[in-house]
């Protein structure tokens, strides 16, 4: 007898576990798509599929951020960097992309530090104190250019333990010592023009790399006087442009912060004295200060979120020792204000958040929150047409501006490539109401980078200006690039090009008395000028040719009568040439400049969108995901 087979036993067995084995991945598949289908998509999408995202998606983005990450090889050897996308040498790079109209146009490292081995040849172990006078000269130059901006120390509390450190010899003491060699470097970096140490050429370098190797970054229980140290450690950083340093440092002074629960209100059984309990209120608001301003100039992310913050504003202690201690209330509150809204407009407009609101939306939710701090500013801190101005007032106003072209820039680059790669005639035919509100977000950038040159400028013919500083520098190559945009886009603005060239000239000259940070903006902007000089951009602008003697001679400039943003005044500089006649001052008024017809009716609509920064509303912009300004 024949036997079938599929009647054998063996046979058959194995034709079932075949079945059972399909059976196993067809479940497995669909276990897979029902996964997909419920988890949200990744960052790292291909540009195909930002292109066809559905509206409400492109809704809630920002259409000029990329879905990746944007990384920077420098060395084969080592990791790539991370650019942050709200760092203005990253703007510099999206705007040389624009100009060579290249994808591939590579971001400038930043190779202008102090590096740990330059450091390591000038630290000095038997370093010796200066000597007591001039400690005190220092100390005191640290309280006149940061303590009235931040607040780091108790002035007249860290003026008594410098005396009994010196009449009691007690100069060992490694926490007391890192907090002065901090102090000290400060000093002299504000004070110095030149430092005669071969290796590095920032003056306070010696104080600072000895402190830095005192300090423990991982103490289990923390002082107050450590968190202080590690605060003027990371401001003097910024010297050095050791800008990952100095957010090394802020990072750990909150960490250790929260420890000690600075984000909360002590009782008063708990810390009976008034002065101590201001001062760890606002050593708190410093750190907080920090955070937001660094993030603000790098491109990082906050590192504490405003919900979990439960101390209270700053307040005034009864009595003389106030003036004594601590710097003026409403100033420090105002800067704690603004430094909330610094953070809001990395999160809102430089992350990669899923937003409920268009992009357009939490713009102008932005720019009410600036008008509303600026209106509610008390008369001692706005800037008054008559008088000298203070450096803290300066400060924070730059500051200010800065938040403004935070937020709009990326609104005055997409101008530029609308200009460069579009027909506006056409557009403006079709879309009116879109153009109206591209200029009107665009000229409070302008106003506010003009604003921000305007007061640059003054410190700088009065001789005021930080030879050293980081955040001059910083805030005048902001302003640069911005007037740089300007004179492409609007022909009635091409006056604002003169303006690049005077921050072209003064980073020049602070370049070449050693400020690293100048000399990394001063290349940048060279890179722009030359995209410049190679298409031809100087043919099409009005004669403007920048008088350079004002660098090496500061008291021969001519007023310019520059605009102000909340009632500045006029500011000096040597120009051969008209200025815009928008930034002439009749134009603007005495409360809130970049706050013309246009901005209002923008702040008071009801509901608004930014559907028109569609790519695929014009066939100029329709390879827009091809041509990212925001990744590489």
């Amino acid at each position: 007898m024949k036997v079938s087979k599929t009647s054998d036993p063996a046979i058959r067995r194995q034709k079932k576990k075949s079945i059972t084995y399909i059976d196993e991945l067809a479940a497995e598949n669909q276990r897979l798509r029902d996964q997909l289908s419920q988890s949200p998509p990744e960052n790292h999408c291909s540009s195909s599929s930002v292109t066809n995202e559905s509206a409400a998606d492109r809704h809630v983005q920002n259409p000029m951020l990329g879905e990746r990450a944007w990384f920077q090889p420098y060395d084969p050897s080592s990791l790539p960097i991370h650019i942050g996308e709200a760092a203005c040498t990253a703007f510099a790079t999206r705007l040389r992309k624009v100009l060579t109209k290249k994808e591939t146009t590579i971001h400038m490292p930043r190779t202008q530090y102090t590096s740990e081995s330059t450091l390591m040849k000038i630290r000095d172990p038997a370093i010796e104190w200066p000597s007591l006078p001039q400690a005190r000269l220092l100390i005191q130059i640290v309280f006149s250019q940061v303590s009235r901006v931040y607040h780091l120390v108790l002035r007249k509390s860290t003026f008594d333990q410098l005396e009994d450190a010196y009449r009691d010899r007690n100069l060992d003491n490694p926490v007391l010592t890192c907090k002065f060699f901090a102090l000290f470097a400060l000093g002299e970096a504000y004070s110095a023009r030149s430092n005669s140490t071969l290796e590095c050429n920032v003056p306070g370098a010696a104080y600072y790399v000895n402190a830095m190797t005192m300090i423990l970054i991982l103490p289990e229980r923390p002082s107050l006087t450590h968190i202080e140290s590690l605060l003027l450690l990371s401001l003097y950083s910024f010297f050095l442009n050791r800008r990952h340093s100095a957010f090394l440092l802020v990072g750990s002074a909150m960490r250790l912060g929260l420890t000690l629960g600075l984000n909360h209100d002590i009782p008063q059984s708990k810390c009976p004295d008034p002065v101590d309990r201001q001062h760890r209120t606002r050593l708190w608001w410093g750190i907080y200060v920090f955070d937001r301003m660094y993030g603000s100039k790098v491109g990082w992310p906050i590192q504490i979120a405003d919900e979990d913050i439960h101390v209270k504003m700053p307040s005034t202690v009864p009595g003389d020792i106030h003036n004594e201690e601590f710097s003026d209330t409403e100033f420090l509150t105002a800067s704690i204000q603004l430094a909330r809204i610094t953070g809001q407009v990395i999160d809102r407009v430089y992350s990669r958040k899923k937003h409920p609101e268009s992009f357009l939306q939490r713009e102008q939710k932005l720019l009410i929150s600036l008008k509303q701090w600026a209106c509610a500013l008390p008369p001692n801190i706005r800037l008054n047409c008559e008088g000298p101005i203070l450096k803290n007032v300066i400060s924070l106003h730059l500051q200010f501006n800065q938040c403004i072209m935070l937020a709009s820039r990326p609104v005055l680059l997409y101008a530029l490539i609308q200009t460069t790669y579009s027909e506006p005639p056409e557009e403006d035919a079709a879309h009116p109401n879109i153009r109206q509100t591209l200029k009107t977000l665009s000229d409070a950038c302008i106003h506010a980078a003009r604003h921000t040159h305007s007061l640059i400028v003054d410190e700088w013919t009065n001789g005021s200006l930080p030879v050293f500083g980081y955040f001059y520098a910083h805030y005048l190559f902001s302003s640069a690039l911005i007037m740089v945009i300007s004179s492409q886009v609007y022909p009635e603005n091409s006056g604002d090009f003169s303006l690049f060239e005077a921050a072209f000239e003064i980073l020049r000259a602070m370049s070449n008395h050693g400020n690293l940070a100048a000399t990394e903006f001063y290349d940048n902007l060279e890179c722009v000028r030359q995209r410049l000089d190679q298409q031809g951009a100087s043919e099409s602008r009005p004669s403007l040719q920048f008088d350079r003697s004002f660098v090496n001679d500061q008291s021969g400039a001519h007023p310019s009568m520059m605009p102000t943003l909340l009632g500045g005044r006029p500011s000096d500089l040597s120009l051969v040439g008209s200025v815009p006649e928008a930034i002439a001052p009749g134009n603007l008024t005495n409360d809130m400049s970049f706050l013309g017809e246009g901005m209002e009716e923008f702040l008071a609509q009801p509901d608004v969108d930014f559907d028109f920064l569609d790519p695929s509303m014009t066939d100029a912009m329709s390879s827009w995901p091809k041509f990212s300004l925001w990744t590489a």
